[in-house]
């Protein structure tokens, strides 16, 4: 694993209506229908192998649901065309998405994984359950490699045991867990919390799954990281609408990387310069190995359930690896030369790209 991509789908339509949902806590849903500027092709090619440096693992979510886009299955297609290993974070609801892209050939399905968000409630509500577990089942027998994850909330807690139960008849296994955030708190210190109405029974009824993922975040939970981070260089956040690509969540050199594709693309790290009060995707960044003095568990041990045999063993092997196994480190003098260039773009960099937004805002 040469980097890896977390990049956004810029849709908010959905077809399911989670309380706890982020894009509804933030009153976003706004149902913005997903604009590719470039084809699948393009995007292929502005993501090869050449150009990444080498085999990356590519991530795409959206506000949204992620499958509903119909660019989408093609965009995955040329992605794992290039080599890369490539996951998508799904409801797991759209059927006729999942069919066309099973008709891959088996070698790039080998390199594909779903996550599968299970939205028990809203599962029930539409009556898409069957079809949810349905979906699963098909892509594992397809060959690709599934996660089944449930973001804990209050809500859910009286469904426990049914969760549990159905989850073990379907999958063979527990879901992992995530850690919800309330979108609408942050404290006098620009610190969020967790959303709760109490503490101690959502952490006891969270570490009832036997998670890592859960026990991962958890612990990563508003923890300020002050360490080296190669966000950046061995990792980025990219838009797939736009190409507009960062370190990580706005964090460090902005650049387009699908507009000139003759262009090297800049991997800087921000090193010392994380502006966040913690990490906020650490299971993603910090567990694929871009704080390299911070030992974590691998990506893949918090998410597979190797005794269900969620991953296959292509993935398995994948996911084992960290950026740092296949990137050189900084030295001291690289890594002060980094930090005063991060020093500097901020200085200069930041302040004028937030003035041309509000511009841009204001002329719309």
């Amino acid at each position: 694993m040469k980097r890896f991509f977390e990049c956004t789908i810029p849709t908010t339509i959905c077809n399911l209506r989670c309380s706890y949902c982020y894009v509804i806590q933030e009153n976003r849903r706004n149902n913005e229908k997903a604009d590719f500027l470039y084809n699948p092709k393009h995007i292929g090619k502005a993501l090869s192998i050449e150009r990444l440096g080498g085999i990356s693992f590519i991530s795409m979510t959206a506000p949204g649901e992620t499958l509903l886009p119909k660019e989408i299955s093609e965009i995955t297609h040329e992605i794992l065309k290039q080599g890369h290993f490539v996951n998508i974070t799904t409801n797991g609801t759209l059927s006729k998405r999942f069919d066309e892209i099973l008709d891959f050939d088996k070698t790039h399905l080998l390199r594909l994984n779903f996550s599968f968000s299970f939205h028990y409630l809203e599962l029930l509500r539409t009556n898409n359950l069957s079809n949810f577990f349905e979906n699963i089942k098909k892509i594992k027998k397809a060959g690709c490699s599934f996660v089944l994850q449930i973001n804990l909330c209050d809500e859910y807690m009286p469904y426990w045991e049914e969760i549990k139960q159905i989850s073990l008849q379907e999958t063979g296994a527990l879901p992992q867990v995530a850690l919800t955030r309330d979108e609408s708190f942050i404290d006098s210190e620009g610190k969020f919390k967790i959303l709760t109405e109490n503490i101690e029974d959502y952490f006891r009824v969270g570490n009832e799954m036997n998670s890592p993922l859960f026990d991962f975040t958890c612990k990563n939970f508003m923890v300020k990281r002050k360490e080296f981070c190669y966000a950046g260089k061995w990792s980025a956040k990219l838009n797939l609408g736009t190409g507009e690509m960062t370190a990580c969540y706005g964090n460090g050199v902005c650049q387009n990387i699908f507009k000139d594709l003759s262009k090297d693309i800049q991997f800087k790290a921000i090193g010392n310069n994380c502006r966040f009060k913690y990490c906020f995707n650490s299971s993603h960044f910090m567990s694929l190995g871009v704080i390299p003095e911070l030992p974590t568990p691998s990506y893949g041990s918090l998410r597979n359930r190797k005794d269900a045999c969620w991953y296959t063993k292509t993935m398995e092997n994948f996911l084992s690896e960290r950026l740092c196994d296949h990137n050189k480190q900084y030295n001291n003098r690289e890594k002060t030369k980094v930090n005063l260039e991060m020093k500097f773009i901020k200085l200069f960099y930041f302040p004028k790209r937030f003035i041309s937004i509000i511009i841009r805002k204001l002329l719309k």
